[in-house]
């Protein structure tokens, strides 16, 4: 292999890791979301991508249109954050944190069941229209995936529009104070039960994303809840507060994993002559529990000091 030609499979490597980053980030996105309206971290995030792709994919087969089944299953996601915040949310207002997040984790199971029960669970195709044959760049020497682009676009789109949404609104600058202090927030006027209705929803309407997205590269299926796990060091790196965060940390693990999976073999292999393999399954893990010490808050986290 030339100098060009291993150029050009390193510039490869990184903007397919930097694309599956953005991936990463559709689903952490719906992890800050709901933590920068209750402080509370959203365990059943990952089951609410399973239950939007299953609703989605199961409207499909109904017969309607890609147009009318992305809004039907916005309704639906709209609907079920209109549940939670009344039969989950409301009854634990001002309780400790530790309440919430094992609701979430009720939510966690009930989405996982509830969704197979209505839909079932075969394997699904999902089919938006986007063609499966790779692009091929600089006469065959670069592949890139249409899903990935496509990912990566409206990824940015909605990392914009919600930037503009928790600065320039007057519901995202109310969602810090929520999170502070529910009784506080409530004491001054701000319709918690209201804020969130739209932050679920909102959360939904990215969870659906992501689903269309990653059902789209590996089909509607169970597993597909536990993509929220490779959000988990999305989150340490960028922040749980943090809109940009999710999309910087996304975008780090997303290449690291993908640059480790194809030169660290080869390096640990000559090194210790040990041959290490399915590096991309653990490398963001470890990778997060080592920027832990340095950073807990994240990158763009805020930092917590208290005064004794």
């Amino acid at each position: 292999m030339t100098a060009y030609e291993s150029f050009m499979f390193f510039v490869e490597v990184v903007v397919s890791g930097l694309l599956a980053g953005v991936m990463y980030s559709l689903v952490a996105l719906g992890f800050v979301l709901i933590f920068k309206a209750s402080g509370v971290f959203n365990f059943a995030q990952g089951s609410m991508v399973l239950f939007a792709a299953l609703c989605f994919v199961g409207i499909q087969q109904l017969g309607a249109p890609l147009w009318l089944a992305v809004i039907l299953t916005i309704v639906i996601m709209i609907a079920f954050a209109w549940v939670v915040e009344k039969l989950v949310l409301r009854p634990l207002v001002n309780q400790e944190p530790i309440s919430l997040f094992m609701a979430t984790i009720g939510l966690t199971f009930f989405l996982d069941g509830f969704g197979q029960q209505i839909w079932g669970s075969d394997i699904k195709k999902v089919d938006i229209g986007v063609s499966s044959q790779p692009i091929i760049l600089f006469d065959g020497m670069m592949y890139l995936n249409p899903i990935d682009l496509v990912a990566g676009v409206i990824g940015g789109v909605m990392v914009f529009g919600l930037a503009i949404f928790f600065s320039k609104t007057r519901t995202g600058r109310a969602l810090r104070a929520v999170a502070d202090d529910h009784q506080a927030s409530l004491s001054v006027g701000i319709p918690l039960q209201h804020i969130w209705v739209i932050v679920w929803s909102v959360a939904g309407v990215v969870a659906l994303v992501a689903g269309i997205m990653w059902g789209s590269k590996t089909g509607v299926q169970f597993s597909l809840s536990l993509v929220a796990l490779k959000a988990l060091p999305v989150l340490i790196l960028g922040g749980f507060t943090s809109v940009p965060g999710a999309i910087v940390g996304g975008l780090i693990i997303g290449t690291g994993e993908k640059l480790a999976e194809v030169y660290l073999p080869e390096m640990i292999e000559y090194m210790i002559g040990v041959n290490a393999g399915g590096i991309e399954g653990w490398f963001a893990f470890m990778l997060a529990m080592a920027f832990l010490m340095f950073r807990p808050q994240g990158l763009f986290g805020d930092k917590i000091i208290e005064r004794v």
